[in-house]
Parts: structure tokens; sequence; C-alpha cells
């Protein structure tokens, strides 16, 4: 049931320099070709024969994976290599040469098992699919792995019970891919010293347990541009699932980005309390219509009902997680989307190597970890074209829109007057910012 294809090419540091240079003079062909379409650079992950040595006296001879331009949607492979590299020295935690099960060669015939956990469904149009997708690509890109899937796990101990089931299996790396998952993740961590756990969105990591995550709210904050360009009311709806940092910081961002447009926009910001209640989602849509809301957009898992009856009531939406433009073909603006295949294959291919080192790793645009959804058709090119040269702007680090003075609702200063915030203090944001209606409680 796994496809199979060939292993992937071991590339030096040198040659992964020269693809970088490579990648990036195709990035700028394919910007002088003129396409409107952010997605339009889609590829499989490469790959080379496998080697037929069956020596096991040595690390296992894997190499990172090199994704290509185009895998990353117009990143850089240099910056994403470098992203990588640049966790590794900074980490004060053992490689996994030293501890880790996975980094141990294979007997003949024998596959690393590889696990992944998922809050919803796999098909839910939105995170879960996302991550989906990320662990097929996986798949695809090593012939020798064989990944375990668990969807619709509850955030609590019950997803104790499934890593130490996939344990028993055989599982040797274990991706727990919902925030809430964190907590009872690391309360096993110590129980399983030789197992690499990787969690999607923590702020902290140990030596066995790693957190990573993209700076998605850069695209959260181009599509507030071009809701700022759309909206006729001055009013925005931004439904979220529940007051953690990652949708504070989406919503701010979406905020900030309509904002440039229009400063005297207001965002309504609203809780379902569930990563995936259609029920509660239709009902926040409709008091968003009721409200005058002429733009929504959301930080929910599944995300099909909210696009749908945004379309049904004749107000414009924008999506998160994947591309979901199908379902609302006369609603749709843009989106911000995930791209995971490509991390978690570098991921999974330095602990198999050996120099993994846990660390905590946010990495945007410019990485190609995030990407734009395809616009609706019926924006014009002049609204697009302002919407891409934001993203490029964001892509290529010349523009932070969260340097201060950033002054929450209740008017407390919370980035000082030109500060330019880290990732790590971005992805622990605990306020909303001036303009946003809603509470974080």
């Amino acid at each position: 049931m796994y496809n199979r294809i060939r292993q992937l090419p071991i590339f030096t540091h040198s040659h992964r320099i020269l693809i970088g240079v490579f990648m990036l003079m195709a990035i700028v062909a394919l910007a002088a070709c003129g396409s409107d379409d952010p997605t339009a650079v889609h590829a499989e992950p490469t790959a080379v024969p496998a080697s037929s040595s069956t020596d096991t006296s040595g690390p296992t001879s894997i190499t990172a994976t090199s994704p290509s331009t185009a895998e990353l949607r117009g990143g850089s492979t240099e910056l994403f290599l470098k992203g990588f590299e640049d966790a590794t020295a900074n980490s004060s935690f053992r490689a996994t040469s030293e501890f880790a099960a996975a980094a141990k060669p294979l007997a003949a015939g024998e596959k690393l098992k590889v696990g992944f956990i998922f809050v919803g469904s796999q098909k839910d149009l939105g995170y879960n699919q996302a991550a989906a997708e990320g662990s097929q690509y996986l798949e695809k890109a090593f012939p020798d792995i064989e990944v375990l899937r668990s969807e619709n796990i509850p955030e609590t101990a019950d997803v104790q019970a499934v890593e130490e089931q996939m344990i028993r299996d055989g599982a040797k790396i274990i991706f727990a891919t919902s925030y809430g998952y964190s907590g009872p993740t690391k309360a096993i961590i110590e129980k399983y010293p030789d197992i690499m756990f990787l969690h999607m969105g923590d702020v902290e990591s140990f030596e066995n347990y790693s957190s990573f995550f993209g700076n998605i709210w850069q695209l959260e904050y181009a599509a507030g541009q071009l809701a700022g360009h759309t909206s006729k009311t001055g009013k925005l709806g931004f439904i979220a699932a529940f007051p953690i940092p990652q949708t504070l910081l989406n919503v701010n961002a979406f905020h900030l980005g309509a904002q440039s447009v229009n400063p005297d926009i207001k965002t309504t910001f609203v809780l379902t309390s569930s990563w995936c209640d259609p029920a509660k989602q239709a009902t926040a849509v409709q008091a968003m219509v009721d409200a005058g809301v002429d733009v929504l957009t959301q930080h929910q898992d599944c995300t099909k009902t909210i696009v749908e009856a945004a379309e049904r009531a004749g107000i414009f939406v924008s999506g998160f997680h994947q591309d979901a433009s199908p379902a609302a073909p006369n609603a749709w603006l843009t989106g911000a989307a995930w791209n995971w295949g490509p991390v978690y294959s570098e991921i999974v291919a330095a602990i198999r190597q050996g120099t993994y080192k846990s660390s905590v790793m946010f990495q945007g645009l410019d990485a190609g970890w995030v990407q734009l959804s395809p616009f609706g058709s019926f924006l014009s090119d002049e609204v697009k074209q302002s919407t891409l040269d934001t993203v490029e702007r964001l892509r290529s680090g010349n523009f932070q829109p969260f340097t201060g003075p950033i002054v929450d609702q209740d008017g407390v200063i919370q980035i000082a007057d030109g500060v330019v915030p880290t990732d790590e203090q971005l992805q622990g944001t605990g306020y909303l910012l001036q303009g946003i209606t809603g509470r974080t409680n």
C-alpha cells in the first residue's frame, strides 16, 4: 500500500549552495514570465537509485532532501537548508547518532516506521489534510519508510495511548501534529529516550522532543491586505477555534494587513472552542453576516463549512491551511497554506543521518514552508499584483509588519517603537490588537 521510489541523492554543502544559486535564478526566470498564479509551481520529490550496499557497520547513509524551488513553492533551497543548519548549530542537545533508534542502520528489507497523529480527519480540507499530504510526500521521498497514521485523536491523554501503540508497532519517530498534543507528549518522552518526538508549534525542546512551525502569519498579513482592498463595509470577521498564540498571531497579522489599506477597518474575532464543529462554524458565519461583515477568514482545522457558508451568504472569504477555492468560486479571495512535505523529509533525513539535534525552529516564505493560495478569478490584476508585491517583500525579509510600536486592544504597548520581534516572541503572542473586537479567553 505504500509508494516506492528511488533513494535521494547525497549532496555536499557546496553542492547545496550551487543548487540554491540555480534555484534563485529559476525564481527570476519564473517572475519574468509574469504568472499571476502564486501556486503555479508544483513538483514531486526527486530521487536517484538507492544504494545496493548492505553495510550496517556505520551511520545510516541517508541524505537531506535538498528540495527544489518548485517543491518549495518559490522558496530558496539554500535558505531552507540553512534554517536546519542554524538550528543544529544553536542546539545544546546531543546529536541523534548518540541516542536515537532511528539513526541506527536498518536490517536488510527492514523499513523505518514513522508515526503521524492528527487531531481531525485527514480529508478535512484544512490543517490535518495539509499535514497528511506532507506525510505522503515523506513516504514518496524514501523507499524504506513506512508511515503509520492515526486520525481524530483528541488533545488529551488519548494521544499518549496512540503514541505508545505506535512505538509497540515499531515507530522510531513520531510527529504529534496538533498544538494541544504538546503537554501529553512531553509527559512520556523520558519513558522512551530513544524515540524522537516532533511537535508542531511548541516553543520548547528536549533531547528527544523537538518543535517546529511555519510563519504562516506572513501570508495572513498578505490575505488581510487583500481583504482590506475588497471590503466595502470596513468590517472583517475571523473565526478561530481556541485563543492559543498561533490563532492570536494570525488574526493580528490579518488585521494589520487590512489596516495597511484602511486604517479604520475593524475585525471581529470569535471562538468556537472546537477545531472542527460545522454547526458552530455555521452559527458564527451567520452572526458575522448579521453584523455587516463582508470578508471572512478563519483558523479552524476543517475549513469547508465556513468557505461554503460565505459563498451562500454572498460575502468574500480568505482560506487557511489548504486551497479551498473550488468550494467558493464566487467568494474566494486567496489564502494561506502549508507546504509540509519538504520539512518532514528534511527532519527525518537528518535524524537518520545522526546529525539532527532538537531545537525550536520557525521558517516561512523565504524557506518555502508556506505558500499563497490561488487568487479568485474576479480580482483585478492591480489588486493581485499588490498582494504579490507584499508577499515578495515578506519573503525577502525587507519588511516586518510587527515592527513596533504595536499596541493591543487595551492600549498597552506590546512591542516597543522600532523593535523587531523574534519568531519566538511572535509565536508566543497573547494579545489582540487595537481595532479587533473579541477577547483572548
